[in-house]
Formats: structure tokens, sequence, C-alpha cells
């Protein structure tokens, strides 16, 4: 039913936006795809909720292994002439989700036994009231995740072209939210048992969030150094304006990561009001400030608009989770990230001053991320599975 509801106002936003026929043709294909990865998303929660998070691991990825193989048969199989186009994309994404579907399925059906389906309204009226506040959390951060995009193509003469541009940069975003997305996923049940056995969070808390800021710093680190090689590397139009944007943008990664860490402890938590009003006010952020800036700053504006937005919303939800769970700074942890930063940004300026290839300073400063923060004691191997070995032995 909150499918229906979601086409609902996803048909009714392209009637107002005067979508073509064609476009509507991929709108309507893009709504079968989200519907089918909800399934595959609600069919994962039974699985990790079981604490099965090796198959849950395999699951995660599952899609994305079906459509870089049927991706490279229609890029590089010869089996035909033409060229790529983005329909194609859609239906091999369609193709890889029912595929994932299935097996999540058989997962579930192996795992739970035979399952009978029982329609009755008064349970259902229920499951929809408790289903409500994450179905608006979802809603509220698609738009202020999303909507840069629509914004800049009606609000500029050449808004098709800034809208290729700004997405050069917004693909590699997307592409790297997808681990700390992934990482979610496994966190909510373990966070859900410790709070329902009133365990303390803090030190799972900073583990994962090391587990997720250490890659997510180097990784913006590494941007902005060497953002205009990397948009060269992917890229053959508007590189100049595209590798200013790329740093900006990239760096809504570390917002993102914040959020999906300290976002995943609050919804464990059912703190879904507080969480639907940061997002109801970052969806009015992010409209104020791409109405103020993408006039005068074009694809750039955006990037602004987005950085600020995912700041407000991750800085929000961590302000409130130091009250609700009674969580205090940690100055040393505090001190040894920024000994990492400053490690890395000095790393950087040297490769650049002694003007090192790109590529050898990329995977430098790759290995000095790892090795610092080993060093400075951020990460240490093998402490997660200290934390959660209890959950592991349980689940396989």
């Amino acid at each position: 039913m909150l499918s229906v509801v979601y086409a609902v106002v996803c048909l009714a936003a392209g009637l107002i936006l005067d979508y073509s026929r064609h476009q509507f043709s991929i709108l309507i294909l893009l709504i079968i795809n989200n519907f089918l990865l909800s399934m595959i998303l609600y069919l994962r929660s039974n699985i990790s909720g079981l604490h099965y998070f090796r198959t849950d691991s395999i699951l995660s990825v599952l899609d994305r292994i079906f459509m870089i193989i049927f991706c490279s048969i229609l890029l590089w199989g010869k089996i035909t002439e033409s060229p790529f186009r983005i329909e194609w994309f859609i239906y091999v994404q369609t193709i890889s989700y029912v595929l994932t579907a299935l097996a999540s399925l058989v997962m579930v059906l192996q795992y739970s036994g035979k399952i009978k389906p029982a329609f009755r309204s008064s349970r259902i009226k229920g499951i929809l009231l408790q289903s409500y506040p994450f179905a608006l959390l979802i809603l509220l951060m698609s738009l202020f995740n999303r909507m840069d995009s629509v914004m800049i193509e009606r609000i500029l003469p050449d808004g098709k072209e800034q809208t290729g541009i700004y997405a050069q940069s917004f693909r590699i975003l997307d592409a790297v939210s997808m681990f700390a997305f992934l990482f979610a996923g496994l966190l909510l049940p373990i966070f859900s048992k410790m709070i329902k056995q009133n365990k303390p969070v803090r030190q799972l808390l900073e583990l994962s969030a090391s587990l997720l800021m250490i890659p997510a710093l180097t990784l913006v680190i590494i941007s902005l150094f060497y953002g205009s090689e990397i948009i060269a590397l992917l890229y053959n139009e508007h590189l100049e304006i595209s590798s200013r944007i790329y740093p900006r943008l990239i760096s809504s990664f570390l917002f993102i990561s914040i959020t999906y860490i300290f976002g995943t402890l609050l919804t464990a938590n059912g703190n879904l009001r507080e969480l639907n009003s940061f997002a109801a006010t970052t969806v009015l952020l992010n409209v104020c400030l791409n109405l103020v800036l993408i006039p005068y700053y074009k694809a750039e504006g955006a990037a602004y608009a987005n950085l600020t937005s995912q700041a407000f919303f991750a800085l929000s939800q961590v302000i409130i989770s130091m009250k609700i769970f009674k969580l205090h700074l940690h100055y040393r942890l505090i001190g040894k990230y920024f000994c990492f930063i400053i490690l890395l940004i000095i790393s950087g300026l040297l490769f650049k001053k002694l003007d090192i290839a790109w590529t050898y300073g990329f995977l430098l400063l790759i290995f000095l991320g790892i090795i610092g923060s080993w060093a400075f004691q951020i990460l240490i191997p093998g402490s997660l599975y200290l934390i959660i070995k209890d959950d592991i032995h349980k689940a396989e």
C-alpha cells in the first residue's frame, strides 16, 4: 500500500514537472525498481534480524554483482553495435533486482519455514501506522538528497547541461555512500539488541564511527589534492567546473557517514519523531539554499547546498544522540582524529611539492590512512569482533 502511495506521488510530481512521454516511461521503470529494492530490503531485514549477517552481506551486494555482469556483457560483449543507452541500464537494474529479490525470498523461507499470507484489516492498519514514520523519514531524506538535480534543471536556462555537470560528481558520492548504507544495515539489529538489553552503546558507536570516518576522511583529503585528476580519469567534458564541484560535493560523504551511524542508533531507539523533524527542517534548508545559490553559482551552488544540508542533518543527530544516550565528547579520540587529518594533509602537500605522479600520491595517501589509523589507535584490528562476538556466534 505504501508503494502505491509512493507511485502516485512520483507520477503526480512528473505531471507537475511536465515530463514528456519518454521521461514518464523511465519514471515508471524507476518506480518499479524502487519497489523491488524496498522488497529486497524488507527480506534482508528479516535475515539480519535473525543475525545471519554473512548471508545478509552476500545479498547486500548480489544485485550489484548481477548489474556488473550484465552491463559488462552489454558494453564489451559485442552483442550489439548500438551505443549503450540509459534505458538498458534501467532494464539491467530491474532484472538484477528481481533475481536478488527471489534469492532473498528463498533465504527467508529457508530460515523461517513456510509462510502463510494473512490479510487482516486491523493488522494491516496497525502495520501502516507503525511504518508511517519510517516511510516519511525515507521520503524526506530522499528529497534533500536528490532534489538538487531537479532544481538545477528547472531553475537554470541551461539546466540540462548543468545537471549533467553536477551528476558527474554526484555519481561518485552516490557510489561511495553505498558502503555506508550497507554498513548501517548491519548495525541496526546490533544496536536494537543492545538497547533492548540495556547494554551501553558507546563503544560500538565509537568503533563504527571510526570504521566509516577513517575511509571518509581519507577519501575527502585525497579528493582535495587529486580531485581534478580523478575527474579527468572518469570524464572527458566539463573537466574544469567538475574539478571544482567534486571536492565540495564529496565532502558531504563525511556527514552522510555520520548520519548512517547516529541515524541508525536513533532509529534503533525509536526516535523517529526527532529524525523526521530534523529531516523536514533539512529539506526546507536545502530548498532555500538551492534557490539562493543555484541562480548565481549554478551546479557549484548546488554542491554547497548539499554539503550544508548534510552537515546540518548529521550534526543534529549527533547532538540529540548525546542528549538521549548521555554521551560525552571523547577529547582523546578527537585528538587522534586531528592528528590523523594533519598527517594526511601534510603528506598530500609534500607529495604535491615533490611533484609525485598523482597515482602514486593517491595510493600513498591510502596507505598512510591505513597505517595512521592503526598508529594513532583509532582502529584496532579485531575490536569489532570482540564487541559483537556473541551476535556472530549466534548468527551462523
